[in-house]
C-alpha cells in the first residue's frame, strides 16, 4: 500500500526569513493524521534567507539528520563543533542527554535549501555527538546510496536507531529498482523534481508511506533527488 502524502497538504509557515513546510506536526502545526510515521519524526523543508538562521535553542533525545539541497548551512554546537554543511554532505546531531546549537544560512546573496530529519532514538539520555560525512555525486547519481543508518561500516554516518536513510540523485528516464522487507516500512521523500513509483506520480515535495509493498519501482520523469528510508 503506498499512501501518498501531497506537498501542498503539508504544514507551511513562512516567517520572512524561513520558509518551512512541514509534513508532520511541529512546532505550531498540528495534524492527528500526520503525528511521524514509525521512528521517522519530522521532515522539515526549509528555505533560509541569506544572512539569517536559527538562534542557539536546545534539543534532546532526538536523531537530527540535515541534508542540505542548495547552499550551505554554517553549524555551531555546545560540543565545540563548528562547520560548514553542503549539499552532498550528511549530517547528523545525536541530541541525547541534551546539547545547543545554531544554523545559520552562509550565504549573504543566495538563500539555503535543506531537509531537516528527526528520528527517534532507540533509547534515551545518550552521550551527545556530531558526525558530517560526504558523499561524491558519483556515489549518488542513478543508484541507491546508504547516507545514514546503524552500522558505520558501509561509510554511512551513524544514526542511534534501526534506521537507513538512502538517497539517489537521477538523471531524468532513469528506473532504479528497491526491495522492502516484509517486516519493514518506507518512507519517500522527493526532494526535487518529479518521478512515478509503481505507478504513482510524485513531485517535489511530496512524500509517501509504503507499507507491505515489496518490490519498489521509481521511475523519473525529469532529474530528481529522493530520499528513501527504510524502518522498522
Amino acid at each position: 500500500m503506498i499512501t501518498l502524502r501531497p506537498a501542498s497538504e503539508r504544514g507551511h509557515f513562512d516567517f520572512g526569513w524561513l520558509d518551512t513546510w512541514h509534513s508532520f506536526s511541529f512546532g505550531d502545526y498540528y495534524d492527528p493524521r500526520h503525528q511521524q510515521f514509525h521512528a521517522l519524526r519530522v521532515i522539515n523543508e526549509d528555505w533560509v534567507a541569506p544572512g539569517q538562521g536559527f538562534g542557539t535553542h536546545g534539543h534532546k533525545d532526538m536523531e537530527i539528520f540535515t541534508w542540505v539541497l542548495e547552499g550551505a548551512l554554517e553549524h555551531q554546537d555546545s560540543l565545540g563543533t563548528k562547520g560548514m554543511i553542503q549539499p552532498g554532505e550528511a549530517q547528523v546531531m545525536s541530541a541525547g542527554s541534551g546539547i545547543r546549537h545554531s544554523e545559520f544560512n552562509a550565504s549573504t546573496e543566495t538563500p539555503v535549501h535543506l531537509l531537516q530529519i528527526w528520528i527517534l532514538p532507540q533509547a534515551q539520555g545518550l552521550t551527545p555527538r556530531y558526525d558530517q560525512v560526504r558523499f561524491e555525486d558519483s556515489e549518488l547519481r542513478n543508484r541507491w546510496k546508504e547516507v545514514a543508518g546503524p552500522d558505520d561500516a558501509k561509510g554511512a554516518i551513524k544514526i542511534f536507531q534501526d534506521a537507513r536513510i538512502d538517497v539517489a540523485r537521477m538523471d531524468a528516464g532513469v528506473s532504479l529498482h528497491r526491495e522492502l522487507a516484509t517486516n519493514r516500512h518506507g518512507w519517500m521523500q522527493v526532494a526535487t523534481g518529479s518521478l512515478d513509483l509503481n505507478g504513482v506520480p510524485l513531485k517535489a515535495g511530496d512524500g509517501v508511506a509504503i507499507e507491505k509493498e515489496s518490490n519498489l519501482v521509481v521511475a523519473s520523469f525529469e532529474d530528481s533527488e529522493v530520499l528513501f528510508f527504510d524502518l522498522t
